[in-house]
């Protein structure tokens, strides 16, 4: 599509995000929650709906749903009703949904992202509510049967829904980043989509630019990855231009994203509110959420991701790029949180967490919380710079190594491998004399007004030393003599 034709139509979007919750387990009942037991065998009486049964709702759902609303800046409605959803599928056993319709725990808030630009932009949420998840129906496993899992049934669920204020598949792409960061600091839900454990629905419309009415809304469901709401979006907003330019009037649907052939497919016409059928669940009561029960959980809330963002940059003196890869992920900022905790070098400690450290864990494909290296030894490795004992080249190639195996501090390995720098000045000329005798020709050119030749001189003289010449001595040593 042309650039040209593109910008003549405003993206609107708005994202319905579902999170499943670590609680230990169900919404209504006491089956066990967890991920890849074997089909069906986390299930009773009550996530089937058998007659006579009844749902008694998990505290920990609550306190979770509470959790997510303070980190967004939410209300949180001190009474709450529960509604049963009506709709059939197969891997919904009891035919409706328990759920939250006009009194969901949280309303307002918003989600603070990275726009096209740049720039910082806070995403508004409608709402937060609770509500269960259905099973799971698997469709390439026998040829010519759908098979139903009814493990997932019952698992508790937060429904974030946001206003429609996103403009583009890359703003999407970058709130949902935002929104698994939040959820995985507040170990509520582990993010991780293509188990299922997250999922989005996307709403995308086009209107004209300057255009006030929005445009007939789609719904794109149930994508398992972020990068495919991205490609979703951006294949509907295609669509749509291309819809209306050709005269066609667009149909408010649902529709599936094929990831495969990168298109989406219409599933069915959209539903509406009554087509569900809402009304109060008669099986729950009333929730009630007190002052004290909120303040008690904002008093154990950690510190979110934007708020570290803030500090890294504008106490700490990070860059941008080092306070979001660093906040990027919880482990991090904890291990980065622990560092500077026993130094105050705050950029030698962000350096060696997205050097060297970062480095080794790509390299052995595993998560920080299993980095054998305790950080009290790490911010000793960087006393021992910054006291000038050892180099950051001899520290990052011969010692940070030598730290996995052995149990010693950072200063007994540097002695035992007699990495110490010498500051001694008749060492030091020692090994300027050398460099100087051996390179000749160098000298001459230097002397003869080659000055950018010092940067070779010095790499001689730390190869000549073993990296144990301390280079502010070297340095200074090394051009008087190449000067006389």
């Amino acid at each position: 599509m042309e650039q040209t034709l593109r910008d003549r139509y405003e993206v609107v979007i708005g994202l319905e995000v579902h999170a499943q919750l670590l609680t230990q387990t169900k919404a209504y009942s006491s089956d066990i929650n967890a991920y890849g037991s074997a089909p069906n065998t986390n299930v009773s009486a009550i996530t089937l709906g058998h007659p006579g049964t009844l749902p008694v709702m998990n505290r920990r759902t609550i306190d979770f749903a509470i959790r997510l609303g303070l980190a967004c800046g939410c209300n949180i409605a001190p009474t709450q009703h529960f509604a049963r959803k009506n709709y059939f599928y197969p891997d919904l056993p009891k035919g409706y949904q328990i759920t939250q319709d006009t009194t969901p725990i949280c309303t307002g808030g918003q989600i603070l992202i990275r726009t096209d630009n740049g720039s910082q932009k806070s995403i508004g949420l409608t709402r937060i509510h609770m509500e269960e998840d259905a099973g799971k129906s698997i469709h390439d496993v026998d040829v010519y049967d759908t098979l139903v899992d009814l493990n997932r049934a019952g698992t508790p669920l937060l429904e974030i829904v946001s206003e429609p204020d996103l403009r583009s598949s890359t703003e999407a792409y970058n709130y949902l980043t935002e929104v698994r960061k939040l959820l995985r600091y507040l170990d509520i839900c582990d993010g991780n989509m293509e188990e299922g454990s997250m999922r989005c629905d996307a709403n995308v419309s086009v209107r004209l630019v300057g255009a006030k009415d929005f445009g007939t809304k789609v719904e794109v469901k149930n994508m398992n990855s972020i990068r495919n709401v991205q490609r979703a979006i951006e294949f509907e907003i295609i669509r749509q231009i291309e819809a209306l330019e050709s005269g066609e009037t667009l149909t408010q649907e649902t529709r599936a994203f094929d990831a495969i052939k990168g298109c989406t497919i219409s599933m069915r016409t959209k539903e509406a509110a009554n087509d569900y059928r809402y009304f109060p669940e008669p099986d729950l009561p009333p929730i009630t959420v007190s002052v004290a029960q909120i303040q008690e959980i904002a008093n154990q809330m950690p510190a979110l991701p934007h708020v570290l963002f803030e500090r890294y940059t504008k106490t700490y003196g990070l860059s941008d790029y080092d306070a979001y890869n660093i906040t990027d992920q919880k482990g991090l900022a904890l291990y980065y949180e622990a560092l500077i905790s026993e130094t105050k070098n705050y950029k030698a400690a962000a350096n060696w967490l997205m050097g060297e450290i970062k480095s080794y864990l790509n390299e052995n494909g595993i998560d920080i919380s299993e980095f054998p290296i305790a950080p009290g030894r790490i911010t000793a490795l960087i006393a021992l710079i910054d006291e000038g004992k050892i180099s950051n080249s001899i520290a990052a190639q011969r010692l940070f190594p030598a730290l996995f195996d052995s149990s010693e501090t950072p200063l007994e390995i540097a002695e035992r491998l007699n990495l110490i720098q010498s500051s001694d000045s008749s060492v030091i000329e020692a090994f300027i004399s050398t460099v100087i005798e051996q390179n000749q020709d160098e000298v001459a050119r230097y002397r003869n007004g080659e000055k950018q030749l010092i940067g070779f001189f010095m790499g001689q003289l730390m190869k000549v030393s073993g990296g144990k010449a301390d280079p502010k001595a070297a340095n200074g040593l090394l051009k008087q003599k190449l000067d006389s």
